[in-house]
């Protein structure tokens, strides 16, 4: 009888998923060298080639997109499992795989992760940063079992509670002359020169949104994949762009950039938690949304936070 081990079969997903050693060993929290030895051993006992391996591509085998599917429907039921076995436990301890976008998750989670480690003691958060795309298909596949994006999801599939509205901020070059007076009207010409990051973020279509006059032709795009690339590209001068309100104090040591407010009512985006509806764990995902709600993030009251009110006009 062949023996798979559940760690093979979730260490095959992460790499068959990522299509690559190192980030598949970072997503299952072990080294490198020891998920390459439970996949080799998992070849052996299948006796066959899962990945074609060179130095800089590694493939899946026929055989290995074959099993893809079957594993991930193992793997989801397992979770399903182990998720029905603790109804009857305590809520909120155990394993909880969640996701978030990059554009939040390097703002929120300096604060968020201490108070929710206070709050709930016994639960041991696994993180993913990945886009909402990619997020949304890992949640409706057991692969993770809530993650924190930006609204609309637009997925039936999924259950979801708002966390709270992040107003949109314009960075722009210090000695920029357009905006020497502000709020700015989300239809000034002067954001023809507004900069995005590569297709795919939410926060691409989120300032399209913003800016719906702009023709997207006008739009410069570099192919930035984060946004603290795009606001060192502006402190050099080389355009403008959005910048959401949580990540303002991450801007206060490049001297080059200004923060500029929009005119009323202030453009914004809606963050959430969002989770399978179907979900066994709905109920704790319901827990940790009620939980960051409380903890003190910029954005996440009705009230400004300190950088944002340094910039609202004064009566």
């Amino acid at each position: 009888m062949i023996r798979l081990t559940v760690r093979q079969m979730e260490y095959f997903q992460a790499l068959a998923d990522t299509m690559h050693f190192g980030r598949a060993a970072e997503i299952v929290g072990v080294t490198q060298p020891a998920l390459s030895a439970q996949i080799a051993e998992m070849e052996e006992r299948l006796n066959c080639r899962l990945f074609e391996r060179d130095r800089r591509v590694v493939r899946l085998t026929e055989e290995a997109r074959l099993l893809r599917p079957r594993i991930a429907r193992i793997l989801e039921e397992l979770r399903d499992i182990e998720a029905i076995a603790r109804r009857g436990r305590q809520a909120m301890q155990g394993r909880f795989r969640l996701g978030i976008i990059p554009t939040i998750a390097p703002y929120m989670l300096p604060e968020a992760l201490p108070a929710i480690r206070q709050r709930f003691p016994e639960l041991q958060l696994e993180l993913r940063e990945a886009m909402t795309t990619t997020l949304i298909d890992d949640a409706l596949n057991g692969r993770l079992d809530g993650f924190i994006a930006a609204e609309p999801l637009e997925t039936p599939a999924l259950a979801s509670e708002k966390l709270f509205e992040d107003r949109f901020f314009l960075a722009v070059p210090a000695a920029d002359p357009s905006f020497t007076s502000h709020p700015v009207p989300p239809e000034s010409l002067a954001l023809d020169r507004l900069m995005l990051l590569e297709e795919g973020h939410c926060l691409r279509e989120q300032a399209l949104a913003v800016c719906g006059h702009v023709k997207p032709v006008a739009m410069a795009s570099y192919g930035a994949t984060s946004l603290t690339t795009l606001l060192q590209m502006v402190s050099h001068g080389l355009g403008i762009t959005l910048v959401p309100e949580m990540a303002l104090e991450a801007t206060s040591t490049m001297r080059d950039l200004k923060l500029v407010p929009f005119a009323e009512p202030a453009p914004a985006r809606t963050i959430c938690l969002a989770w399978r509806r179907n979900s066994p764990r709905g109920d704790e995902c319901r827990a940790l949304a009620r939980a960051v709600r409380e903890i003190a993030t910029p954005g996440s009251t009705d009230a400004p936070s300190d950088a944002a009110k340094q910039m609202e006009p004064q009566p």
